[in-house]
């Protein structure tokens, strides 16, 4: 049995998906009898739940490992443990390249972990990377936050896109049921949390693996029907969800979103290239031409909806010009937010393999001209917050200003403005926004009778 004075620490890299792994993984240790230490230095048992989509964040990861392998030299009793997409990518070579690990696992074993420290415990070193499936959740995590949460309703996927380690690390697609991912939101609400994003790599894919699965007498084999199925959830006032892929990205999930008066008008749907040649040679599975028509019915369902993507310049081959077909994509929608990336060559991708790699000046410089763009756009869409009116869910303070509260708009719009965190926490507040930046917002609170103004697309 451990004693209770033991302490862990977790630091997560990547993705929503492993940022909701890691409150699950906290959870468990708690459970446990280990307690948070804000310091991984000052911790027991040390785990990095990791990331590989990107060579950096991978080479981080064997950075801050490699403190803490020097640190178990002289301190034996610390338990270094290394989860998530890089520990499924490298398996057992990770054992063999950082001797002091006691404990290397992959994204699907994050609910198992009490089992593989008892076996750490037992004095073995443990690699736990072979597929499984995805046991049912009862784990209490250890939330981040007490106002948003984080609700896994698929794991894994299908996609073979040519560059992305994702199908490899977290495995094939398998759907939580509806009944359980109702039955977590019901207990969120409870709890007091008054907003969800529902996650999946690829999440417009859920329930396709779910065999006949009905509840109320209805099938419910979508993302849409999975909206509806949760819509009603009590104490639950926002839904999110993410992250979408334009193949499965449909007009009847874009009216529901526009019927339901939970979901967010926030929209996260990753289009990668603007060019049709470099789609499909990334095996995407559409064209920019599809995407644009997405777009287009985003918009006229959800005239105000806020846009977010994801993009990549650099793939190999990508010409001058096929890089210019994605700046004329950006130009034309006009996105609130585009997280960028040069392309990476990651290990087991197809892509990675190929001839024509692109040299590393000319990525930096298309991210370069591409992020200066989104810039300029960003700061463009801000503009129609002026003077508004918004809805803003009270998440913390603001750190740089103890004077101020921060929040997110239903556009999940950062938004500050004047106000002490206890009286306001985990409520939704008009603000009327009186400054605008690119990617956040300033505003004041306003008097209950006066009404949302109504929302305008540019």
């Amino acid at each position: 049995m451990i004693p209770p004075t033991r302490r862990y620490h977790i630091t997560t890299f990547g993705c929503q998906m492993n940022k909701a792994d890691s409150e699950r993984m906290a959870g468990i240790l708690e459970t446990m009898g280990f307690e948070w230490s804000d310091s991984p230095d000052q911790a027991d048992l040390v785990l990095y739940n990791t990331c590989s989509i990107r060579d950096n964040a991978e080479q981080k990861v064997y950075s801050y490992l490699g403190k803490q392998a020097i640190r178990k030299r002289s301190q034996p009793g610390l338990m270094l443990v290394v989860a998530g997409c890089v520990a499924q990518q490298e398996g057992e070579a990770l054992l063999r390249r950082v001797p002091e690990l006691d404990l290397v696992m992959g994204p699907q074993h994050a609910n198992r972990l009490q089992d593989l420290l008892e076996q750490v415990f037992a004095g073995n070193q443990v690699a736990a990377t072979d597929a499984v499936h995805i046991m049912e959740d009862i784990t209490k995590p250890r939330r981040d936050s007490s106002v948003t949460a984080w609700v896994n309703v698929i794991y894994g996927c299908n996609e073979r896109c040519t560059y992305c380690v994702v199908p490899g690390v977290r495995g094939v697609e398998q759907s939580r049921t509806p009944a359980a991912i109702r039955a977590e939101m019901e207990e969120l609400g409870r709890q007091g949390y008054r907003e969800v994003t529902l996650l999946g790599q690829n999440i417009d894919a859920y329930g396709r693996d779910l065999p006949g699965s009905t509840a109320d007498g209805r099938h419910l084999h979508t993302l849409t029907d999975l909206l509806y199925f949760v819509h009603d959830v009590p104490g639950i006032e926002r839904i999110r969800f993410a992250t979408s892929h334009p193949r499965y990205f449909t007009e009847r999930l874009i009216r529901a979103c526009a019927e339901l008066p939970k979901v967010c008008e926030h929209f996260h749907i990753p289009f990668q290239s603007g060019d049709n040649d470099v789609l499909k040679a990334m095996s995407r599975g559409y064209t920019h031409e599809k995407y644009r028509r997405i777009i287009d019915t985003v918009r006229q369902y959800v005239p105000d909806a806020s846009l977010s993507a994801d993009a990549i310049v650099g793939f190999p081959g990508e010409t001058e010009a096929q890089f210019q077909n994605t700046l004329t994509l950006v130009e034309d929608i006009g996105f609130d937010l585009l997280n960028t990336a040069a392309y990476s060559p990651r290990p087991g991708t197809p892509a990675a393999l190929w001839q024509n790699q692109l040299a590393e000046d000319v990525k930096g410089d298309r991210l370069q001209r591409l992020n200066h763009l989104v810039s300029i756009q960003a700061a463009e869409r801000s503009q129609r917050y002026q003077g508004r009116v918004e809805e803003v869910l009270v998440e913390t303070q603001n750190p740089k200003d103890s004077t101020q509260v921060m929040g997110r708009t239903r556009g999940n719009r950062l938004t500050y403005f004047p106000g002490q965190l206890n009286d306001l926490k985990g409520q939704l507040v008009p603000i009327k926004i009186t400054t605008v930046r690119a990617f956040s917002l300033t505003g004041e609170r306003v008097h209950r009778e006066t009404p949302l103004l109504a929302a305008t697309s540019l």
